[in-house]
């Protein structure tokens, strides 16, 4: 009996405890459905800017990198691309349609860099070959005469002067530079658009800006030869010239301009008077100096231009007209041509000249930007002044400590009437 009630008490509590539990789990598992926030991400908007972007990513058989995605380096995972409020799909195409056009660019350029030193090479290797032999039969002609060399050193001296006289007009290994320089350029222009459709802040006015900075290169470094190529020999050398210059009215309206917020973004008096000796030292140093070296070796260019088609059409005229001394006079002359086109073309004086007025233009795009900045009365429209001094810093190859001292002996030498002792850019 006793037994009997022991085993009911227990099958009660069992079926007790049971109960419970499966009453706690059926409370479990009911939940209060939470209220869904609608993001803008779910948006039909961000729909059709995710397929314009896998679109663009397969077309004309190159990767895109998605700039609209982020990764997140605690969840090693890939957020969505989304689009802020601000950048409309029309921007967002406008941009994506822009950044085929400078991918193209950069493509052509580098092609065409490629064909035109592939010239340089192909050029010179003939007109010294024939050069040369011309010169060899014209040596043997004077110690043993005989019309039929007389005749070849005549052909192929007039068929080396007139592909020096190209080779001088046209310069090949400028050329080369020029299109290597174009690309380098797009590149950078490149990164700039995939960095703002990552930051995902566009207006209308970063289209207007990035088609202007497109038409400009496009002007600075013409690929066809005939009737846009750069002139080779200009009177007077000046830097080159690839960015949107500042207009006067623009330069005018931002000295009027007020400052708006009492917000500094980052910029203080000493930043600006950092920002100002840099600019004197960049003008007095480093932009003078390479306008002085390319004055240079733009003199040598043209006296060695000038120089080998010469003596090879003096080698032609001794070939042609034969006799002794005419013809030695056609060796001598033939092989100091070979001598001035090795030197001129083999050594690429016009990618010499190219890379000083490169190199100036870098140092007139950074004065104007900087004076620029400056110009600018509202701080909230400059850029953050500690972001703007590292990147005047990296571009010069300094470190910030260094930008400084350099401010400072700028400062100092023009109190003192000296020059400083160092160039601004560490790089070049």
């Amino acid at each position: 009996m006793a037994a009997l009630q022991a085993s009911s008490l227990l099958l009660s509590s069992s079926s007790s405890s049971s109960s419970c539990s499966s009453k706690r789990r059926i409370a479990a598992s009911i939940q209060v459905p939470k209220p869904s926030i609608p993001s803008f991400a779910d948006h039909s908007g961000a729909v059709i800017a995710k397929k314009l972007v896998e679109e663009l990513s397969t077309r004309n058989s190159y990767p895109f990198a998605e700039p609209l995605q982020m990764e997140v380096a605690q969840k090693d995972r890939v957020l969505e691309p989304r689009l802020s409020p601000a950048s409309s799909i029309e921007t967002t195409t406008k941009l994506y349609a822009m950044l085929e056009a400078v991918e193209d660019r950069v493509e052509m350029h580098d092609n065409i860099g490629e064909q035109r030193d592939n010239w340089n090479k192909l050029l010179l290797n003939s007109v010294n070959m024939m050069t040369l032999t011309a010169t060899t039969m014209a040596a043997i002609d004077a110690a043993a005469p005989a019309p039929s060399l007389r005749v070849c050193s005549a052909l192929l001296f007039t068929a080396a002067t007139g592909m020096s006289l190209v080779m001088s007009k046209i310069q090949p290994s400028q050329l080369a530079e020029e299109q290597r320089n174009a690309s380098r350029l797009f590149k950078q222009l490149r990164s700039e658009i995939k960095s703002m459709l990552a930051l995902q802040s566009l207006t209308e006015s970063d289209v207007k800006e990035t088609m202007k900075k497109v038409l400009v290169l496009d002007r600075a470094y013409p690929l066809p030869l005939l009737g846009a190529m750069i002139e080779k020999f200009p009177t007077k050398f000046e830097p080159a010239a690839w960015w949107p210059m500042v207009s006067n009215n623009r330069r005018q309206s931002r000295g009027r301009k007020t400052i708006a917020n009492t917000e500094r973004n980052g910029w203080s008096e000493d930043l600006e008077v950092e920002m100002r000796a840099i600019v004197q030292v960049l003008k007095r140093k480093d932009k003078q100096d390479y306008l002085r070296l390319g004055n240079l070796a733009l003199k040598l260019n043209k006296m060695l231009a000038v120089s080998g088609p010469l003596l090879v059409g003096i080698a032609a005229a001794g070939s042609a007209f034969g006799g002794t001394t005419a013809t030695t006079v056609a060796a001598i002359a033939g092989a100091m041509a070979a001598i001035v086109n090795s030197f001129e073309h083999g050594g690429q004086v016009g990618m010499v000249v190219e890379m000083y007025r490169n190199c100036a233009g870098f140092f007139e795009l950074m004065e104007e930007t900087i004076e620029a900045t400056l110009e600018e009365r509202d701080y909230s429209k400059r850029e953050n002044g500690e972001m703007f001094e590292m990147k005047v810093a990296m571009k010069l190859g300094r470190s910030l400590s260094q930008l400084r001292d350099l401010a400072r002996k700028s400062v100092a030498s023009c109190i003192e009437g000296t020059e400083v002792d160092e160039f601004g850019s560490k790089l070049f």
